[in-house]
């Protein structure tokens, strides 16, 4: 909600899939959407893309190394005044053999 547009009503939709090695989370907004041009930025310690709004620039970060730290991933797509999808891949416990 922090970076809904105030052309439209913010819509917010979630799912939720599977793989045989990720358990995968999707949030997808209709939001303010992000240039990735510089994308690297995007999961970067103190850096902010939108700058209109209070923040640290740390939350992206440390979502990304606590992915990491337990073996999994985030990715995100996102258009430019159009909307943004996060995925956070979690990774399952395998089976034993």
């Amino acid at each position: 909600m922090k970076y809904h547009s105030s052309l439209r009503a913010p819509l917010i939709r979630i799912h939720c899939a599977e793989t045989e090695e990720y358990q995968i989370l999707s949030v997808q907004d209709n939001g303010l959407g992000l240039d990735l041009s510089g994308s690297t930025k995007l999961f970067t310690m103190f850096k902010r893309l939108h700058n209109h709004v209070e923040g640290t620039g740390i939350g992206l970060y440390m979502v990304k190394k606590i992915m990491e730290n337990a073996g999994g991933k985030i990715e995100v797509e996102s258009i430019l005044h159009q909307g943004s999808t996060f995925r956070a891949y979690f990774k399952r416990d395998q089976p034993a053999s």
